[in-house]
């Protein structure tokens, strides 16, 4: 019998596609029409970007707590948060939360390293880029990375949390987005995460660069093995 998925949500479109992915994509594993039994829980998003905006990764943490209890009680037999940037505070609550976790970034690294990937360029909120969620990850499996500058850092968060979060999608910055890439390509990448799960609504191998992890659907498909297997 298929687990039963708990998405511990933050941003609405992110969360939206992984569970699309989770749901159109069940049947390959399960049959038609097939996918494992999901719940969804987020608090307001207003209440995580204060925490960030403040950087009250404790609060980060907490608000994730609170969405793991209830899906606890929902009856959730795991756990993902598509989500990149509150990664950071998974560490906070993972020995106090009531289920195990999917990381986001073990999945992506999996699939960089079955595809041979070497180097991979970051591309997320400033907050993501800034911190060690990917490199201690992809490190371990001997991936090296690249960051963007600083200048990047803040336009790409600046698109991401005024526009891609509130479901505005422009040429302009599809067009931002190929240049960072682009120039990360230059420094050697030979791979790009896709690292906020809204990224991908805008971004993918037909207008990339480089070749895209894909975060948001990764950690999806690691969820659906997951939960297919049963164990």
């Amino acid at each position: 019998m298929a687990q039963h998925i708990g998405i511990v949500a933050c941003s609405a479109e992110g969360a939206a596609l992984c569970y699309r992915t989770i749901c159109v994509e069940g049947a390959a594993l399960m049959g038609a029409h097939a996918h494992p039994e999901v719940t969804m829980h987020t608090p307001s998003l207003a209440d995580y970007v204060t925490c960030l905006d403040s950087g009250d990764w404790a609060g980060v943490g907490k608000l994730m707590l609170t969405s793991a209890q209830k899906l606890a009680q929902a009856g959730a037999d795991f756990l993902i948060c598509p989500d990149n940037t509150i990664h950071q505070a998974l560490p906070h609550i993972e020995q106090a939360s009531p289920l195990p976790w999917l990381h986001i970034a073990d999945a992506v690294a999996a699939e960089a390293q079955a595809n041979g990937f070497e180097r991979l360029a970051l591309t997320s909120t400033r907050w993501l880029v800034d911190s060690e969620v990917y490199p201690e990850k992809l490190s371990a499996c001997g991936i090296t990375f690249a960051r963007p500058d600083e200048a990047a850092r803040v336009e790409m968060n600046r698109i991401i949390m005024d526009e891609l979060v509130q479901s505005i999608f422009t040429d302009d910055a599809v067009r931002y987005f190929q240049t960072v890439i682009r120039s990360l390509k230059d420094e050697g990448c030979d791979a790009v995460v896709l690292g906020c799960t809204e990224i991908p609504l805008i971004i993918d191998d037909s207008n990339s660069p480089l070749p895209t992890l894909d975060s948001t659907r990764l950690l999806a498909r690691a969820a659906l093995r997951r939960a297919a297997s049963g164990t």
